[in-house]
């Protein structure tokens, strides 16, 4: 879990496990301080979301690739459209690291506003202004760039 929440928002594999490896060294240090199975998954989805935003704030500089750089893809048989999840994937990487944040909360974590609101110590009206405005940039994003109708 820690590890796929640092991964999904810094967007880096590396970067994402000397998180991790931080997350759970402070883990280690606290572990007095944790009440139950639930309030650890709590405090471990707090501290990597809060490492993870820290990391996003200190490195504002992005690497952009050219679309021409970037190698085709061979489509699966499976039915799912890797190619337009890998698309959503890139758009949503492109988000401000807070709003990503929230956005990997919600959707690969699953957790509800009102959790991401105590998980990131924010407003849950402030959450779902994230949501509302990632998603309505995202779909922008698609349509513009022919992905949706």
């Amino acid at each position: 879990m820690v590890f796929g929440l640092a991964y999904h928002v810094v967007r880096d594999r590396t970067v994402a496990e000397d998180l991790a490896q931080e997350v759970f060294l402070d883990l280690y240090r606290n572990l007095g301080n944790l009440e139950s199975s639930a309030h650890l998954r709590f405090w471990l989805r707090r501290v990597t979301s809060h490492r993870c935003i820290d990391r996003g704030r200190r490195e504002r500089r992005r690497l952009e690739i050219a679309v021409e750089h970037v190698p085709e893809q061979a489509v699966p048989s499976s039915g799912r459209d890797f190619l337009f999840e890998e698309r959503i994937r890139r758009l949503v990487a492109e988000l401000p690291v807070g709003a990503r944040t929230v956005m990997t909360l919600r959707y690969q974590e699953d957790l509800e506003p009102s959790e991401i609101a105590d998980t990131l110590d924010m407003p849950v009206n402030t959450v779902k202004s994230h949501l509302r405005r990632s998603i309505a940039l995202l779909r922008e994003r698609l349509i513009r760039q022919g992905g949706l109708q």
